[in-house]
């Protein structure tokens, strides 16, 4: 009788020792490399575009080409100036942080590094991401807004000022070529 005891309660706890360890590895990682980005809005992104740059009384034209990389966990968004030499160029790495429940940006451009530090960080409403972009120098806002309808988008870019005014830095279109 004690023997059996004895057993049954080994067993019950080596079977409650085991519990958490068994719920613990069940558990999938909120994000890596099993957990690509599968987004039906940043879809729409992917291919290639006709970029126009509104910035206050100019335009330029820009080509644009997205595409998902890196295991599908990022949209590359690369954009380049078409006149020649390129004035502008960039790359926007896209991806989402699940932990954080966020969209997360990567902006590296022809103006280096020092620029290309700051993440810019996103919040999808409905059609679009708002990503912020916390610069030294103060915040800079990038919406990306999709259409369905005329399936385009519209970059709006804003940035605060010193007296803490919001105003247009600049507006981008994209369509299709």
């Amino acid at each position: 009788m004690i023997k059996r005891a004895y057993l049954c309660i080994v067993v019950f706890s080596a079977s409650l020792s085991a519990a958490p360890m068994t719920h613990l590895q069940a558990q999938t990682p909120l994000d890596g490399r099993n957990r690509i980005l599968r987004d039906d809005l940043l879809d729409n992104l992917a291919g290639d575009w006709k970029l126009t740059r509104k910035m206050r009384t100019q335009s330029v034209e820009n080509s644009v080409n997205a595409e998902w990389v890196l295991n599908h966990q990022f949209l590359r968004v690369h954009m380049k100036d078409t006149s020649s030499p390129p004035n502008y160029e960039a790359m926007v790495f896209i991806g989402y942080d699940n932990a954080s429940e966020r969209y997360v940006a990567h902006w590296i451009d022809v103006f280096g590094g020092r620029f290309s530090e700051t993440l810019g960080y996103g919040k999808r409403s409905g059609n679009s991401i708002k990503f912020v972009f916390e610069y030294p120098d103060g915040p800079f806002n990038n919406t990306f807004s999709w259409n369905p309808e005329t399936k385009g988008w519209v970059f709006l870019m804003e940035q605060k000022d010193r007296t803490g005014k919001w105003s247009v830095f600049a507006e981008d279109t994209l369509r299709r070529p």
